[in-house]
């Protein structure tokens, strides 16, 4: 007997369990993962780089802050290998676990002048496994949702753990907030920096105690059913699907280029040498986050409706052109026109982030599908992410701030060149 359509739970209620575990996992990996950028723009770079000029240190910091997105890959590759041949669920838990285990070892490292040249060696060790286990988790909780998706709801559902990046950052930021208000500065640089460190702890056992009670997503047992996964998925996705990790590498770019520049870059000018002050600036921040996530939720709606390519384009385009006026309003010094450009350069930001799950997965079939989204998500993560916050800090050291905005416009036009070779890509599949 068949539930009348009109009794038939909410799509939403009926997978409340699947999605939270989307959003749950990928808020603890984003809160990890901010919490690194927050102290690399408050406190790394004096405490690991002392012997150097400020704003050296403020730029090697940051070096190290993108040697993450270069294990992001290396992550992808080694969790989409497993993810892609014994299932998303156990590969989920074992990335959140390497990335818990890396943010908590950081509360626990010297600075320089207790242990000389081995401290920023043994923060470079903790960052590359921050990266290496995002490289794995963002994947595989896309496809947790994605794959979970009824018709018509696949850009809604995929919007969950994109979810996840507001909410780490809030927690990360919002957390350093408290901390400033609460103690000296002296205090927090002397060790408050390392409880948000030690606080993942926490939040990896929430987010594995979620995890472990979900089922493997349907599209991924179904396809069990026809073929064994291959062998080696990363030969078959770079023999016969290398069309669309190039387009997806390419589709992702922009969102990264908008979000560290907005986060991890107008942290340290607002908090430094712009003269905001630490804890307005991090309100500010966390106000403005809202508008990432009112963002993020919007284009999963207009993306249901119209399609992921045409919400992306309009992102990209919209971030190319919000880029050129970003630094004349964070430099403004007005705190309310510089609240009102990383609103907006955030809420644009969403526009090209929540489209991004349900996007790529049409450019893989489920066999690679994995290892494919998680390559394109990183890769495309160095090339707008990984030096947006360094180059834009060498463009203020050289008085040329006015061209930071070059930046997000050319990560825009990689995104829409990425847009375009999609098109062929899914064409492709579907005749196949």
């Amino acid at each position: 007997m068949h539930t009348p359509l009109s009794h038939q739970p909410h799509p939403l209620r009926q997978n409340a369990r699947i999605l939270l575990a989307a959003l749950v996992g990928t808020s603890v990996e984003f809160y990890d993962y901010y919490v690194f950028a927050t102290a690399t723009a408050l406190v790394f770079g004096p405490m690991f780089f002392p012997k150097v000029a400020p704003s050296v240190q403020q730029i090697a910091a940051f070096m190290v802050f993108g040697g993450a997105f270069i294990a992001r890959p290396v992550g992808a590759i080694a969790f989409g290998h497993f993810g892609d041949r014994i299932g998303r669920k156990s590969t989920l838990v074992a990335s959140l676990m390497l990335m818990g285990a890396s943010t908590v070892a950081v509360a626990f490292l010297p600075s320089y002048e207790q242990a000389g040249l081995l401290a920023p060696v043994l923060l470079c060790i903790c960052r590359f496994g921050q990266g290496f286990g995002l490289g794995g988790e963002w994947g595989g909780a896309a496809l947790l949702a994605v794959e979970y998706a009824p018709p018509g709801w696949k850009a809604r559902f995929g919007c969950a753990p994109q979810l996840g990046a507001p909410v780490g950052f809030l927690c990360a930021n919002g957390l350093f907030l408290i901390l400033g208000l609460t103690m000296s500065d002296a205090d927090f640089k002397a060790w408050g920096w390392r409880v948000p460190f030690l606080l993942s702890a926490l939040l990896v056992a929430i987010g594995l105690w979620v995890r472990l009670k979900i089922a493997e997503t349907p599209e991924f047992q179904e396809a069990l059913k026809h073929e064994a996964p291959p062998a080696v998925p990363l030969g078959v996705l770079l023999s016969q699907h290398w069309r669309g990790l190039l387009a997806g590498s390419a589709g992702v770019v922009a969102c990264f280029a908008l979000f560290y520049l907005s986060t991890a870059f107008a942290l340290a000018q607002g908090a430094g040498p712009l003269g905001y002050g630490r804890q307005n600036f991090l309100a500010v921040q966390l106000a403005a986050n809202l508008f990432l996530t009112a963002g993020i939720i919007a284009a999963a709606i207009w993306s249901d409706r119209y399609s992921e390519g045409k919400v992306l384009a309009w992102g990209a385009g919209l971030g190319a052109v919000i880029g050129l006026f970003f630094w004349m309003g964070l430099s403004s010094g007005s705190l309310a026109i510089a609240f009102a450009t990383l609103s907006v350069t955030l809420f644009v930001m969403g526009m090209s982030y929540g489209p991004l799950t349900g996007w790529l997965t049409e450019l893989f079939p489920v066999s690679v599908r994995y290892s494919g989204i998680s390559m394109a998500f990183n890769a495309g993560g160095i090339i707008g992410g990984a030096f947006t916050p360094g180059l834009a800090q060498s463009l203020v050291d050289r008085h040329m701030g006015n061209f930071i905005g070059l930046l997000p416009a050319l990560a825009g036009v990689v995104t829409l060149i990425g847009i375009g070779w999609a098109r062929g890509q899914r064409a492709r599949l579907a005749v196949a």
